[in-house]
């Protein structure tokens, strides 16, 4: 239980090959697989307001330049204004990269930080799982049902203001490591997202009232030594529906990552 084998360092030229297929692959799927995906923006006719959200943009991080936190700023500016307002009608899937398209240069996109292979690097539209992180937040305080969503397979930094559990978010990467949601009630939703000096802000709101309330615990977080010498670290992220006094729960992910530092060390 909770094993996780020792990952595997795969050439440059082994991961963009294997990026642009699975990238291809993820385009057919979005032709052939018959969704009705949510792209209409609307008005402000959703005035309920379902949950809430901010986090902060520029975080200081060990060893990350501070100018790729400042571009990570213009990167979300782009990236939100291709969802912000779009509505998630009754059937409608929602997709942060459907909507979003391929961040590039072209776009107006900078350089941004990125993990890869449990390393901090950086390129063109880096930044954006911030993106993920909050939208995902936003959607377990809510009826919507995740039916995609992915986490890095690696802990890189330890819980420095940490304000949500670990695993509580969403990886980003174009166009396969993506975000979805789907309706599957009778309401209708709309995503409305900002920026200030500080916050990347969200809110999801209905078009009519949701009398549940939603709330989200972690169970069963525990530290973990593999056989082959690191650390692991694993969760779970459950949902609580509260309906007139009648709670239902439901597992919305399960998270298992190999730590890039010692979590019997204060850092």
């Amino acid at each position: 239980m909770n094993e996780i084998k020792k990952p595997i360092n795969r050439s440059r030229i082994r991961q963009l090959v294997g990026k642009e297929y699975f990238i291809l692959k993820r385009k057919y799927h979005w032709l052939s697989s018959g969704k009705k995906w949510a792209t209409t923006k609307g008005n402000s006719d959703f005035k309920n307001l379902v949950f809430e959200h901010s986090s902060m943009i520029l975080r200081p991080l060990k060893d990350v330049d501070m100018y790729l936190q400042e571009n990570k700023r213009k990167n979300l500016e782009i990236a939100i204004s291709q969802i912000n307002t779009v509505i998630i009608k009754p059937n409608e899937t929602f997709s942060i990269w459907k909507l979003v398209g391929r961040p590039t240069k072209r776009k107006g996109y900078l350089e941004g930080l990125i993990l890869s292979q449990g390393q901090i690097a950086k390129d063109t539209g880096g930044g954006l799982c911030q993106l993920g992180n909050l939208l995902f937040w936003i959607f377990a305080h809510s009826p919507l049902t995740v039916t995609e969503r992915y986490r890095h397979g690696f802990d890189v930094f330890p819980d420095i203001n940490r304000k949500v559990p670990f695993g509580a978010g969403a990886t980003l990467s174009y166009n396969y490591i993506d975000l979805q949601v789907k309706n599957k009630t009778k309401n209708s939703f709309q995503v409305n997202l900002w920026l200030d000096k500080t916050h990347l802000n969200g809110t999801l709101t209905s078009k009519n009232k949701v009398n549940a309330l939603y709330t989200v615990e972690e169970r069963n977080h525990i530290f973990k030594q593999q056989y082959w010498g690191g650390y692991s670290r694993h969760n779970q992220i459950i949902q609580i529906e509260d309906l007139n006094g009648q709670q239902t729960e439901k597992l919305l992910v399960t998270n298992n990552a190999i730590m890039m530092y010692n979590p019997f060390l204060n850092e």
